[in-house]
């Protein structure tokens, strides 16, 4: 007599973002440019706040990409981390992968837009 298994494995990733305090040699004012459509998840470094309706994700290498959200989403600020569950493609895609509260809510990222600073 011949038993036969099936084992199926499923991986799941999130990826918890820290919120840190900027560098004291960061500039204040930065210019937006048009950003990309996604980002590595391997590249997040960490988050700072922004103003309402938006988050400043730090890349690795010292970039930052502006996360401008659909909507205000006034949970994210009081919480010191979020999450974002990337794609199965590991990147993090505006309109597709949305920012996690810690508190269970969702704030969709409309758009990213490149940072420089401003002069």
């Amino acid at each position: 007599m011949t038993h036969y298994a099936q084992m199926m494995v499923r991986e799941r990733i999130v990826v918890r973002v820290p919120r840190e305090a900027p560098p004291i040699s960061t500039p204040n004012h930065w210019k937006e440019r048009k950003g990309p459509r996604c980002i590595a998840a391997q590249q997040l470094a960490g988050a700072l706040p922004a103003e309402d309706g938006a988050v400043d994700i730090v890349l690795t290498g010292g970039k930052r990409v502006r996360a401008r959200l659909a909507k205000a989403c006034r949970q994210i600020y009081y919480y010191a981390t979020f999450y974002i569950r990337p794609g199965s493609d590991g990147q993090i895609c505006a309109r597709r992968d949305p920012i996690r509260t810690r508190a269970g809510g969702t704030c969709e990222i409309e758009r990213f837009r490149s940072l420089l600073p401003a002069r």
